[in-house]
Parts: structure tokens; sequence; C-alpha cells
């Protein structure tokens, strides 16, 4: 039932119109429809026989990569250095592109409507294709390596980046932009004395936030050809070596955990 608050604190009820509870029936309907739909869909592409001995399968595998092999550990530093640096590098290439895009997709700092609207565009184009659609692509155009894994997560990251910072741009308050104004100062400079010093901690959390995400993203970017870690993994796992991708996941597991770590340090620190 619908509640309104009055003045004195009090609550009033009153039922629903039957226009509305037919729209919220309906509303009910629709989705039961829309699961019904989907499970028949997913029921008609899934092979459930597989499913019927997927415990054991579980427990056989897991047995089989138990205890990691860790003389391999010495051979897997070099290209979990690697994906730490695609995620690194990758973050300050997306960063030095959504930088710039952000002021110009933010209502209060485009100088145009077309110039707002072309940085909308990119932004979303870029939030539009997960990290591993750009490294494939990417590894077609520019061959197999770390420097497709750098640009797919630099291409990746410019959404989210741009997205978080052009709306912490609006944000900004009015009042020292104005007073900034008033003195005669160019936009360059209004940018730099009166909006930069109110978006820099979130510039700082935000970066490091989408770093952190991007060490995660960079893991698996091997398993298309990208460079890192990921790429091991992908060898190990066609070689059936179960003990290597074990040891494998502790890696990415201790790295995510590193990088949690020094996030959220940072994060409390500009807060």
């Amino acid at each position: 039932m619908p509640v309104n608050y009055l003045k004195s604190g009090s609550v009033s009820w009153h039922p629903k119109s039957r226009r509305q509870r037919l729209i919220a029936w309906g509303l009910w309907f629709s989705g039961l429809a829309l699961f019904c739909i989907c499970w028949r869909v997913i029921s008609e592409n899934t092979i459930w026989e597989f499913l019927y001995d997927a415990d054991e399968q579980a427990l056989s595998l897991l047995g089989r990569m138990v205890p990691p092999d860790w003389q391999v550990t010495g051979s897997l530093l070099a290209p979990l250095w690697d994906t730490i640096n695609i995620a690194t590098i990758g973050t300050l290439l997306g960063l030095l592109i959504a930088f710039p895009l952000a002021f110009l997709a933010a209502r209060n700092t485009s100088p145009h409507p077309v110039l707002r609207g072309f940085a909308l565009l990119v932004i979303v184009s870029s939030r539009s294709i997960n990290a591993l659609i750009w490294a494939m692509l990417l590894v077609t155009i520019v061959g197999p390596g770390v420097f497709a894994g750098m640009l797919a997560i630099a291409l990746r990251s410019i959404g989210f980046l741009g997205k978080l910072l052009y709306e912490a741009i609006e944000e900004v308050e009015v009042g020292p932009v104005e007073a900034v104004r008033s003195t005669g100062a160019s936009p360059m400079q209004v940018l730099q004395v009166a909006i930069w010093p109110q978006i820099k901690p979130a510039f700082a959390g935000i970066s490091v936030y989408r770093w952190d995400i991007n060490i995660r993203e960079s893991t698996t970017l091997g398993l298309v050809g990208a460079g890192g870690i990921g790429l091991a993994m992908n060898a190990a796992i066609n070689n059936l070596a179960w003990a290597q991708v074990a040891t494998v996941f502790v890696l990415i597991f201790l790295t995510v955990l590193l990088s949690e770590w020094v996030s959220a340090n940072v994060r409390r620190h500009v807060s």
C-alpha cells in the first residue's frame, strides 16, 4: 500500500487504485514470463547429463590440482610481472585519454554540445565492450603479446574512468568556480584553481580503484594471446598440467590480495 508522510511525522496509508494494481500484476506476470522463456532457452542449450556426475568430476579435478607444483613458481614470476605491467600501463594510458574526455563530457565544463556528445559516445563505446573482447580484436590487429593486453586494458578503462570523472566534475560546488571566474580568470585557470582541487580526491580514488579492477582483468587476457600470466595458465590447461594450473591460481590470488591492499590504503589516504 502507498505511504504518505505527513508534516506532523505521522504515516498515512491508503489503498492502491485499480490501475496501480493492474500495472503491478502486469509487471509481475511479465517478469515471470521472461524467466520462463530464459529458462527454456537455457534448458534447450544445456546437456543436463553432464551435471549428473559434476560433483565427482570436480573432486577428481581438485585431486589432480592438489598439491600445486611449486617448482614452476620461478618461471611464472616473469609473466606475473607482465600482468602487473599490463594493468598499470593500461590504466595510465586510459587515464591520459579519459581525463580530457571527462571535461568535455561534463555539462559544466564542456565547451560545445557537439564535443560533449562526441565525448559521451567514446565513453559509452569503451564501456560497452569487455576487455577480453578488446584483447581478441587487438591480438588480430597488432599481434599477440603484452602490447595488445595494455591497449585492451586502456580501451576498457577509458569508459569507466571517463564516466566517473565527468560525474565528479558535474558535482563540484559552484561557489568557488564563480568566484575564480569573476576575477577574469581564463577557462584553464578556472579548471586549475577551482575545479581540480575539488575533484582531485575523486580522481585518485577512481584511478586506483580502476587499477585494482585491471589487475583482475589482465590475468585472463593471456587466454586469447594478450600476454601475462593468463598465457601460462592457458598453456598449463592445454597440457592438462593441473598442478601447474593450481600454482597459477595461487599466484593470481596473492596478486589480487596485494592490489586490493594497495587500493584500499590509497583510497583511505586520499579520502
